[in-house]
């Protein structure tokens, strides 16, 4: 792969995940030096030790403090990729109010913290690259995913918000929604619906479900000089289960 993006810093989190490994292995093999954050700090280090020059980074994004302390310790970050998501499936009437605050906390509060922390720096080297992984639940809904869907809708304005207000200073922000994707989170939840994975598949045009490296592939690409010219959209990886 063309290392077009050597010498950048990218921040990662959720990194220790199936879809944010797979974005740190794509981002390390274009030259990027990798900050893999993850609340799962020993997977983190594990992710961090297969790549060179990554490091690894402990941080619950349900805890603004701990979030506000990454950002104290980071070095210059050039692109920030939001990838970290947490989701309580159940019926929205059904929902449990308690939980509402940590899943805002972590799928929306914690990226327009990070965001706002990385950003001015991104400004005023008038370069950088935000990337926020967003789901097809925030497009077109998730039966029992109601208060997911709706935080992770709210990355989709925070980034076009970024992407009008950062553009003249060379800043591109971006959206990526993944549809059903082969994930662990995905097989814990397919543990307790059984042919869930199978039906899934049967209704993506293309027959199967997304791997972690499908979505890392746009990503990384969104990252590189190619995609300069590319900010304020809303791409889904979803082998054509939406289609807009």
């Amino acid at each position: 792969m063309e290392r077009s993006l050597g010498g950048r810093i990218a921040l990662v989190t959720g990194g220790a995940g199936g879809i944010g490994a797979a974005i740190c292995r794509d981002l390390a093999a274009r030259g990027v030096r990798v900050i893999v954050a993850d609340v799962d700090e020993p997977s983190a280090k594990r992710v961090a030790t297969e790549l060179p020059d990554a490091v690894a980074a402990g941080v619950d994004l349900d805890r603004p403090d701990d979030v506000a302390a990454l950002l104290d310790r980071l070095e210059p970050i050039d692109i920030l990729v939001s990838n970290a998501g947490v989701s309580v499936v159940e019926r929205f009437v059904e929902s449990d109010l308690s939980r509402w605050d940590m899943l805002w906390r972590v799928n929306l509060r914690a990226p327009m913290q990070l965001a706002r922390g990385v950003l001015p720096g991104m400004l005023e080297r008038r370069w950088g690259r935000l990337v926020f992984v967003s789901s097809d639940g925030a497009r077109v809904g998730s039966g029992g995913e109601g208060v997911y869907s709706a935080c992770k809708a709210g990355l989709l304005g925070l980034s076009r918000t970024l992407a009008r207000e950062a553009a003249r200073a060379g800043v591109t922000s971006n959206a990526v929604c993944p549809g059903p994707t082969d994930t662990p989170m995905l097989r814990r939840i397919a543990a307790q619906n059984a042919g869930l994975v199978e039906k899934l598949a049967s209704q993506i045009p293309l027959g199967r479900l997304g791997q972690p490296a499908d979505v890392a592939a746009l990503v990384g690409f969104l990252c590189s000089d190619a995609a300069g010219y590319l900010t304020g959209q809303t791409l889904s990886v979803s082998g054509g289960i939406t289609m807009s």
